[in-house]
């Protein structure tokens, strides 16, 4: 992103660059791969000390900003996750807490689940997906059917994200009267968690089976009248970290190529030196900068409520969504035959940032929502 730090976020973020090289460089990632794991626990919980749970969080719940804009300040720390390949439940965890502070106003109290979110001692997700279906969150075929004081919850949710390791999930559902989310525990006995392969080395899903799932009328996330809103706001703040993310993945794989082309010789003459990968690395800067500047006007506008913020997320997810997997297979074939090795960081960057690109609507879906707030 491009957005103008004021001293205290770049320190923020100078602080969470550190703490991210120490404890999760890419060697860690990539053991953490080969042992079969997805983010250790220690690692998240020192995240947490460091605000990276709170700052969504108004003050009268505990949470805090760095600069007061709570918003601005945690796209720089999923920016800093892009540049690293970075395990950790960030996107998840965050989501879930938009939606819980969104539904603070108009629901039950969920304030011991935000307290736990915030601490690092509970980690949550978003159940929205499900088996071959679309990203369409306001038409889901799981059910919650309402049984005297209690709902009863009955589907299969899919390419959730942290599915294996959530204490409890934020569970989309259709009711006899509309859309209603609920708080979900992971430990029930009517819970099926069924970890499924992922592109990403660190980042696991799962897909969960809610089987007359029961739970009481208090687990209700707002009220089913605020429930499309809700949905809208955890949409947008996780569209607009996936795309500050996706800026930190593709500025470091094209600083490390750059320098790659001038330390690689080719009959006498660094790579760099040709005018043809001149070109092609003016395009890539020129399509970076253009990726820098609708993420920040996406964050911007998330972070102040804009009226015009569904659109220019919208906007951000399809350009950086499209162009980062682009740049980033640029970058690949700069290096030649070593890019596409194993061994090689490029193809790390590649998984997330094409993992990214497919979550919570392709570049295609955006479009197409564009469209429609547009009224075409």
């Amino acid at each position: 992103m491009d957005l103008e730090l004021s001293e205290d976020q770049k320190l923020f973020r100078n602080t969470t660059a550190k703490f991210l090289d120490n404890e999760s460089p890419i060697e860690k990632v990539r053991a953490l791969n080969k042992a079969g794991g997805g983010f250790p626990a220690e690692f998240w919980a020192q995240g947490a000390e460091l605000g990276w749970a709170a700052l969504l969080v108004p003050e009268e719940l505990g949470g805090g900003s760095i600069s007061g804009n709570g918003f601005q300040d945690l796209a720089i720390v999923a920016e800093e996750f892009g540049r690293l390949v970075s395990p950790g439940p960030l996107l998840p965890v965050n989501t879930v807490i938009a939606g819980l502070v969104e539904g603070a106003e108009s629901g039950p109290d969920h304030s011991a689940e935000i307290e736990g979110l915030m601490s690092g001692e509970s980690v949550a997700t978003w159940a929205v997906y499900e088996p071959k279906g679309h990203w369409d969150p306001l038409n889901p075929t799981t059910t919650a059917r309402k049984e005297g004081d209690n709902y009863v919850i009955s589907g299969v949710k899919d390419r959730v994200e942290i599915g294996n390791e959530a204490d409890f999930f934020f569970v989309t559902a259709k009711t006899e009267t509309g859309v209603a989310n609920f708080i979900v525990p992971s430990d029930l006995g009517s819970v099926v968690i069924e970890p499924v392969a992922a592109l990403d080395f660190v980042r696991h899903f799962a897909t969960v089976r809610f089987n007359e799932v029961t739970v009481p009328a208090s687990a209700m996330v707002g009220t089913q009248e605020t429930a499309p809103a809700i949905i809208e706001r955890m949409f947008q703040v996780v569209v607009a970290l996936q795309c500050a993310e996706m800026n930190g993945l593709i500025n470091r794989v094209f600083e490390f190529t750059v320098q790659w082309a001038f330390d690689r010789y080719s009959f006498g003459r660094p790579l760099a030196s040709y005018q043809a990968l001149k070109h092609r690395f003016s395009d890539m800067r020129t399509w970076i900068e253009c990726c820098n500047a609708t993420a920040d006007e996406a964050v911007k506008a998330v972070n102040n409520r804009a009226e015009n913020s569904a659109r220019l997320v919208s906007v951000a997810k399809a350009y950086i969504g499209t162009k980062a997997v682009q740049i980033i297979q640029d970058c690949i074939q700069m290096h030649g035959g070593l890019g596409v090795t194993w061994e090689h960081d490029c193809h790390l960057y590649l998984r997330r940032a094409t993992t990214d690109r497919q979550l919570f609507g392709t570049p295609a879906d955006h479009k197409r929502r564009i469209a429609d707030l547009i009224g075409l």
